[in-house]
């Protein structure tokens, strides 16, 4: 039976799974998630801990053997029994596909539309709103499989329950109101079927569904954020510069009409906040209207109408275009994670979109993948250096300015907008893309 140690921080929805799992399999589990035990963002950090888990990443797990695991879905699967993983082939697989499922068709939508209620991530409405429709798609799919069943895989609780439900949690606690999932009972008999399990409430507690979908808190945003004023200014600032604030967010209240709804709440909230500097301010007004190909390539053919209108009105003066390649191919394993990757970067770069266009592009199969894409920026600088909020994923690509009237990018500049031809540089059959628009 195993036995060992789960490095996580405190609420972990990750770390649950495989909490739960040792639940039901008897696995003797150690929780090192406080001090001095574990401290997120220090121990994870310290060379015995690289040493072990490479990544830095929780869940880490440590067996009293020496055994070492990383990733949340081989800790959960390590730790359960052959009940939980599937007692027939038949079985295991599908537990691996409702497993593959939360992660990459559940986790991406809910984490865009319950991030920013939780103050982790900006809101954006209409990254929000096809959150919303994604999660309903998940919804109808999970309620018409559970019509005849109670739960996931067979007639008992299994790793893919544990995995989809935990993946759901966030979903079910802060923006999953009556009304919304109404249409669905199936789902949240299931749900609340799985969460009132003893191994499960052992783990979560008593779980409280959500009677009021939760919004953006920009209060909590701001909070959250690190404070990037230099201790000068703060001096300066004093509480008698807080007073133009204070009268500013009364008068807006003032303003504000009764009728108002929530999400316009979250408007007025951003609307309150500093405007921050525009990061292309400094460049000249171009005369190519990056809108107008974004509407040419999403709603009419790509070769033969986006890609003459870009080639016949691009400005080489105004804009550049670049080629970038993921440095760690070795680290990509299953292709839904690395396109999980490339989305997350794109969630991170949401204020870039009106000046920024790229193709993205995942080449190869699972184990054995490559991630490069074209990129077309304003100005002749990578943009990424302009604010600090852009800098998260960019430096773990290699980049390469290209010219505009070279073969070898208007070559590329087909290819990748158009998701067809050769890719001679890649070395591997295209597999996904993601457009960035």
């Amino acid at each position: 039976m195993a036995a060992g140690t789960l490095y996580t921080y405190s609420e972990n929805w990750r770390a649950f799974k495989a909490q739960i799992a040792a639940q039901y399999s008897g696995a003797r589990l150690k929780l090192a998630s406080s001090p001095p035990a574990f401290t997120f963002g220090q121990t994870n950090r310290t060379p015995a801990f690289l040493n072990n888990f490479p990544l830095g990443k929780v869940p880490a797990y440590q067996g009293d053997d020496g055994f070492c695991l990383f990733e949340s879905n081989a800790i959960a699967h390590y730790l359960s029994n052959d009940a939980l993983r599937g007692a027939t082939p038949q079985a295991a697989a599908q537990v691996l596909q409702w497993v593959s499922f939360a992660d990459s068709e559940i986790i991406p939508p809910a984490s865009a539309w319950v991030f920013p209620t939780l103050g982790i991530m900006q809101f954006n409405k209409q990254a929000t709103e096809q959150a919303k429709e994604d999660v309903k798609k998940i919804l109808i799919v999970l309620n018409q499989h559970l019509t005849t069943r109670t739960f996931l895989v067979g007639e008992r609780v299994s790793l893919a329950d544990i995995s989809v439900a935990c993946s759901m949690l966030w979903l079910f606690k802060q923006v999953l109101e009556p009304s919304f999932r109404q249409p669905f009972p199936n789902v949240t008999r299931w749900f609340v079927t799985c969460i009132n399990q003893p191994q499960f409430k052992a783990v979560l507690g008593e779980v409280k569904l959500c009677e009021k979908m939760a919004q953006f808190d920009a209060k909590k945003f701001a909070e959250l954020q690190p404070k990037k004023e230099a201790p000068a200014k703060k001096e300066k600032g004093g509480k008698e510069a807080a007073k133009p604030q204070e009268k500013k967010e009364k008068k807006r209240e003032e303003k504000k009409p009764a009728s108002e709804e929530e999400m316009d709440d979250c408007d007025a909230a951003l609307a309150a906040e500093p405007k921050a500097k525009d990061p292309f301010a400094h460049l000249p007004k171009s005369a190519f209207i990056m809108d107008e190909f974004k509407r040419k390539y999403s709603n009419e053919d790509t070769l033969a109408v986006a890609l003459p209108h870009f080639w016949e009105n691009f400005d080489r003066e105004g804009y550049s275009i670049w080629y970038s390649q993921y440095k760690y191919p070795e680290e990509l394993t299953l292709t839904f994670k690395s396109c999980n990757l490339i989305t997350g970067m794109f969630q991170r770069l949401d204020k870039l979109r009106k000046n920024a266009f790229a193709s993205v592009i995942l080449f190869g199969t699972n184990n054995d993948s490559s991630i490069s894409a074209i990129w077309v920026f304003r100005g002749q600088d990578l943009a990424f250096t302009l604010s600090e909020d852009w800098q998260i994923d960019y430096e773990s690509y290699d980049w390469r300015k290209l010219d505009p009237d070279s073969e070898e990018c208007k070559t590329m500049v087909k290819e990748y907008f158009a998701w067809e031809g050769e890719f001679k540089h890649v070395g591997k059959a295209f597999n996904q893309g993601k457009i960035f628009k």
